[in-house]
């Protein structure tokens, strides 16, 4: 039997991607979700979050998403955590890097709204 996805920690640093996927997530995809503004802000709330799954951007000012994931990756009750990053650069070095840092997939910006919750449960399910 696999987990069912409920909560997604999203971090990203532009307040209209935030709303726009909040919305996505939340209302269409029926997902507790958790937005962060930054690295250190998802440092701060994740662990009494308790995600299922962090979903980075990758490209933030200060500490950027792969940053980001590795010191999520020291607090001990989040080390497992699955991440997806999403980003605009996709092209298959860069992937093949995000997947290298453990992540499961990569969702492309600009993203389909309608889409998202879908491509996101896809992904889960296909590493479960």
């Amino acid at each position: 039997m696999t987990e069912t996805l409920e909560r997604i920690l999203y971090v990203e640093d532009e307040p209209d991607i935030q709303q726009v996927a909040r919305m996505a997530l939340e209302l269409a995809g029926g997902f507790t979700v958790e937005v962060c503004g930054s690295g250190p802000e998802a440092l701060e709330r994740a662990p009494g979050f308790d995600p299922q799954l962090f979903l980075l951007d990758v490209m933030m000012p200060g500490m950027d998403g792969p940053t980001t994931l590795a010191e999520l990756r020291r607090l001990p009750q989040l080390a497992a955590t699955p991440v997806i990053f999403m980003t605009a650069k996709v092209q298959p070095a860069e992937v093949a890097q995000y997947r290298e840092l453990g992540a499961i997939d990569v969702i492309a910006k600009p993203f389909d709204p309608m889409k998202l919750s879908d491509t996101i449960r896809e992904m889960w399910a296909r590493e479960r």
